[in-house]
């Protein structure tokens, strides 16, 4: 068996590493960008400090901010014609996860047109042609879209959000700068910290994990757990840059070895309901590990030990896996993260299909204790 890294071909990391864009751009022949972003990001001046590096390097771009929080099929369209009205020849996208997601399905779609549809790419999409050239600047610390080669769309009409993988998709650069996250509000900065850890977690314990990505994942957990409550509860900014190269590493480990049944539990979630992606596996992350303790054996004390769990090398295997749940709950409540569904408006009645969808998900299969769609059932009542 081979394993496989796909990962950018160049990163940038570091407070004020955008003033690299403008020599990035010009140095690669790039004549205009259309850049991806949403409207708070541009009615709050964040991505305009991405707009002054352009102007003041006269490279021309025009903006497309007609990106959701959780973004559509519609979206995606609306950005690929908006990439060819521009005469663009590459892509910047500016924003969280739900940007840059459409970024990558703009490029996607752009070289390869027979998938226009977007449905088509769900799962493993066997496209033909690397995408438009795209460069991510993410603006939170949490999804770590910038190095992965995996997509979310959600499909409005039947309530569902669509995972699509594709190494053609994966940004040419990252430029990771912890001062473009500055403007993040607490709750934001919660959510999408315990995404990240959530991503670092099923990515050291999904049934793809190897000795590689099992190294990126145990340094992102010691990152986020290190400097989660500091980032939120004290805006300090020197944890927030360890948050952003924290889950950046998360993303490297994650893209290539999968996840688990906290992220197929999580979509589902955003598509019902809207709710934000980090929200919802956050507050279903300590339900779901408690699951997965039988089948993960030593792992959780490693998660433990890097979250720094007192005691955790003298404790039994039992204990030690009670006591990592238990950490991971408590850095979510002490962030603020809500502890139940209900919280969030989440129905009753709706469990019992938001348990169908995440059975089919495509996360799920990467779950280290194999579920059913009854154990995905108990676990959303669990967490109700």
């Amino acid at each position: 068996m081979a394993n496989r890294i796909v990962l950018n071909e160049m990163s940038y990391f570091g407070a004020g590493a955008i003033s690299v864009l403008a020599d990035e751009i010009k140095g690669r022949g790039f004549k205009k960008v259309l850049l991806v972003t949403d409207r708070d990001l541009i009615k709050f001046k964040v991505a305009t400090k991405v707009e002054a590096v352009l102007k003041g390097a006269s490279i021309a771009y025009e903006i497309f901010d007609d990106v959701k929080q959780n973004p559509t099929v519609e979206n995606v369209q609306a950005g690929v014609k908006a990439f060819k009205n521009a005469g663009a020849d590459v892509i910047v996208a500016v924003g969280g996860g739900s940007s840059i997601d459409t970024g990558k399905a703009i490029s996607i779609i752009t070289n390869n047109g027979k998938y226009a549809d977007v449905f088509s790419l769900e799962g493993v999409a066997p496209t033909e042609k690397r995408g438009v050239p795209l460069i991510a600047i993410p603006t939170t610390a949490g999804t770590a879209a910038e190095v992965t080669i995996n997509y979310v769309i959600t499909d409005v009409a039947k309530r569902r959000k669509f995972v699509c993988v594709d190494p053609h998709d994966i940004p040419i650069l990252a430029i990771v700068d912890s001062q473009m996250m500055e403007s993040m509000p607490k709750g934001l900065k919660a959510a999408t910290g315990m995404d990240a850890l959530t991503h670092a977690i099923e990515g050291y314990i999904t049934k793809g994990a190897w000795e590689l990505s099992d190294m990126v994942e145990l340094k992102s957990i010691q990152l986020i757990a290190a400097n989660l409550r500091a980032s939120v509860l004290e805006n300090d900014g020197k944890a927030a840059e360890q948050m952003a190269l924290g889950q950046y590493i998360a993303g490297m480990g994650y893209s290539n070895v999968g996840l688990g049944a906290v992220h197929g539990m999580g979509h589902p979630l955003g598509g019902f309901y809207d709710i934000p992606h980090g929200v919802a596996n956050a507050l279903l992350l300590p339900y779901v590990m408690a699951f997965n303790a039988p089948a993960c054996g030593e792992k959780f004390r490693d998660i433990g030990r890097a979250m720094k769990v007192p005691g955790i090398d003298s404790m039994s295997l039992e204990e030690a896996q009670k006591a990592t749940v238990a950490a991971v709950r408590q850095l979510s409540i002490d962030v603020g993260v809500p502890e139940k569904l209900r919280e969030l408006g989440v129905k009753k009645e709706d469990l019992p299909a938001l348990a169908a969808a995440a059975i089919a998900d495509v996360c799920t299969p990467g779950n280290p204790r194999d579920v059913t769609e009854a154990d995905l059932l108990a676990l959303y009542e669990e967490a109700f």
